[in-house]
């Protein structure tokens, strides 16, 4: 396969912004956008090119993958709004585009979401975990069968302590509320509950990274919780790990590294291995553990796809195993490049395209700011055209000069080209307020002097890299569906802009607006 530079597309969860449903936690929710913004500072610092782009629902991930030129997916799609398991099939979605994608792979992601088949898998395995009963929804609490002792009950496919809270640790002998607790978890999370024994009284977090080749087990954190008053559960609630107000997070501070004994150490890297091996991880996971009370090592969980936020325990960890946040995610980065190559995978259709180019690329150096003295030339420009009419231009006029009183830092970016005698050619976009990464692209001009010299291509070019390097996604343009804007649609077709949408008599009778778009 030919080699090519490495360049990333950072994808992520489009983070929900209210409730809407039971079960939606919008703090866990929105630390997605901590990493996405994280990940991208350490690429820049490798100097690797990347994107960043946020996606709602599963459906649209083969037009993302079809489109964009990215040779590697930095994957941090947790959740979707609608059916957030669909989630763990973004990495078997890249493999089949062709594309090397980081992290954990669609088996591993879709075992570890269902904790109890993860749990029987490690069991198989001689690992240590809980004992414990699966409820299913409309099934009641097999009594008979319950851990002795306090029991902690939580869904059993969710993530970052979602519905784990201090009331769902109970004594497993107090039936009639575990039963009630029980039907609460399946009304609200509409999943079957997980019952376990509540183990020992410390926990700990071992993160886990592969480098080179090998798996390397970071320093072992643990949870402090002397704040808390006796009887008080000592878990990691969804408070404890999201709710910054709250006394759980508060009184939650990790310690770094964990105070073990030599053994218990030990114990602790071969088990957390053991688990690595068990659900064939790949590049980094977190392994939950907790003391049992003779102070070994019991398996909570198997987080495939933690936290990477530069505040989170899994980048504590790295940087006190010596592992730089950059280090980490050019691990990963290789990591994705090597298997991509070992595979034979060669990028679908679009992907073989070069890597985007910069705004600083030598083609558009003709290509500026548009400044004050350019007013008079672009409004020239736009009514020699003659496809705008005087009411239209007025408006141009307005919008440019707002972008012309306002400078680069303004809503309108405004840009001319010009070849040393003045404006030829006038290109303005912004983004669309209330959406993420959707840019309107305002106006495009050109004299009629320049038309059909690839002037209005590269006026487009231009826009486009610039909305791709402000983190846009999506452009629009809107235009007439008018006879005579045959040829202006025609234009919009060539260079990749799909219709979308179609209003009839919009403009005016027998005047249509069209809307195009098109992935960036």
């Amino acid at each position: 396969m030919e080699q090519r530079e490495t360049t990333v597309l950072i994808l992520h969860n489009q983070p929900r912004t209210e409730p809407g449903s039971a079960g939606v936690y919008l703090e866990s929710d929105a630390s997605v956008l901590d990493q996405a913004a994280a990940v991208g500072a350490a690429l820049r610092e490798l100097g690797i090119p990347y994107r960043v782009q946020g996606v709602a629902r599963l459906e649209e991930i083969p037009a993302v993958l079809t489109t964009t030129p990215e040779t590697v997916i930095f994957n941090l799609v947790e959740a979707f709004h609608e059916r957030a398991e669909d989630a763990v099939l973004v990495p078997a979605l890249c493999r089949a585009y062709g594309k090397g994608c980081t992290g954990n792979d669609t088996p591993a992601l879709q075992l570890a979401l269902d904790k109890w088949r993860s749990k029987g898998v490690l069991r198989q395995a001689a690992l240590p975990v809980p004992e414990g009963v699966l409820v299913l929804p409309g099934q009641p609490v097999p009594k008979d069968r319950l851990p002795q002792g306090r029991i902690i009950i939580k869904p059993a496919a969710n993530d970052a302590s979602e519905g784990i809270e201090e009331e769902g640790v109970l004594d497993g002998a107090d039936a009639a509320r575990v039963e009630e607790y029980v039907l609460k978890l399946h009304e609200r999370f509409r999943q079957p509950v997980l019952i376990e024994k509540y183990v020992g009284k410390r926990e700990l977090n071992v993160s886990l990274i592969e480098r080179n080749g090998a798996v390397e087990v970071m320093p072992i954190a643990e949870i402090d919780f002397s704040a808390f008053e006796a009887g008080k559960p000592r878990i990691v609630s969804y408070a404890a790990k999201w709710l910054e107000h709250s006394f759980e997070y508060q009184n939650t501070p990790r310690i770094l590294p964990a105070p073990l004994t030599p053994n218990q150490a030990e114990s602790v890297r071969t088990i957390a291995l053991g688990a690595w091996k068990a659900l064939d991880c790949h590049d980094y996971v977190r392994v939950d553990m907790r003391l049992n009370e003779a102070g070994r090592p019991v398996i909570l969980e198997v987080n495939p796809n933690p936290d990477i936020s530069p505040e989170g325990g899994y980048a504590a960890a790295t940087a006190a195993g010596k592992v730089p946040y950059h280090e980490f995610v050019a691990a990963v980065v290789a990591n994705a490049v090597a298997r991509q190559a070992a595979s034979g995978a060669s990028p679908g259709r679009l992907t073989a395209a070069q890597p985007p180019r910069p705004s600083t690329d030598p083609a558009f150096r003709q290509i500026r700011y548009s400044v004050p003295a350019d007013r008079d030339a672009v409004l020239k420009l736009l009514t020699d055209t003659q496809f705008f009419r005087p009411d239209e231009i007025v408006v141009a006029a307005e919008v440019l000069d707002e972008a012309l009183a306002k400078g680069p830092t303004d809503h309108y970016q405004s840009f001319v080209y010009d070849d040393g005698e003045g404006p030829l050619g006038w290109v303005c976009h912004g983004p669309i307020a209330c959406t993420l990464g959707s840019f309107d692209l305002y106006w495009l001009a050109v004299s009629p002097a320049c038309q059909g010299k690839g002037l209005g291509r590269l006026l487009m070019e231009f826009a486009e890299v610039r909305i791709r390097e402000a983190g846009g996604r999506l452009v629009v343009v809107e235009t007439s569906g008018r006879p005579d804007y045959d040829s202006t649609r025609a234009f919009y077709r060539r260079i990749g802009y799909a219709e979308a949408a179609r209003l009839h008599e919009f403009y005016a009778l027998n005047d249509d607006k069209v809307i195009y778009l098109k992935r960036v």
